[in-house]
C-alpha cells in the first residue's frame, strides 16, 4: 500500500504528461524525517542531467525541527535520482527535444521506504492550457445539471 506524502499539483496543469516511472531519492537522514512529517514541496521542481545522472533541482525540504544547526542544511540542494540505465539514455533524449520536460510528480511511501514518481512531460503552451480550463469547466457543469436532476 502506497502512501502518497505529496503531489506536483501544478504539473498536471502545465505540463501533458507522456510517461511515468518510479525513482529512488538520495536523501540526508534529517530530510527523511522532514518528509515523512510532509515538510516537502515539489511545486517549481524540475529534473535536470548531469554526467549521465539525474538530480532533482527546487525540491525544497524544510529543515527538522529538532536540528540544532538549521542555518547550515540546504534546504534546496540538488538530490541524485536513481533509476535504470536505459531509462536514463531514454530521457536524455527526450530532454534533447523541444518542449520535453522531467517532473517530479509525487514523493510516496512503499513500506518504509521513500520514492518518487518521475514523469516525462511536454510543455502546454498557453492556448492548450486555456483549452483544459475550459474542457474542466464544462465537465464541472455537467457534473452539477446531472446532479440536479439526478441521473
Amino acid at each position: 500500500m502506497n502512501k502518497i506524502i505529496t503531489k506536483n499539483k501544478k504539473a498536471f496543469f502545465d505540463y501533458e504528461i507522456i510517461d511515468s516511472w518510479e525513482a529512488w531519492l538520495e536523501l540526508k537522514w534529517h530530510e527523511v524525517k522532514s518528509i515523512r512529517l510532509g515538510q516537502i514541496n515539489l511545486k517549481w521542481s524540475y529534473i535536470i542531467q548531469i554526467n549521465w545522472r539525474l538530480y532533482v533541482k527546487n525540491m525544497h525540504i524544510s529543515a527538522w525541527k529538532s536540528l540544532v544547526n538549521k542555518d547550515r542544511i540546504e534546504v534546496e540542494r540538488e538530490r541524485k535520482i536513481f533509476l535504470h540505465k536505459k531509462t536514463i539514455l531514454l530521457l536524455s533524449g527526450k530532454l534533447k527535444e523541444a518542449w520535453y520536460s522531467i517532473i517530479p510528480l509525487e514523493i510516496y511511501l512503499v513500506g518504509s521506504l521513500i520514492k518518487m514518481r518521475v514523469w516525462l512531460g511536454k510543455w502546454r503552451k498557453d492556448y492548450d492550457k486555456k483549452q483544459v480550463l475550459k474542457e474542466r469547466t464544462i465537465d464541472k457543469e455537467a457534473k452539477i445539471m446531472m446532479k440536479k436532476y439526478d441521473y
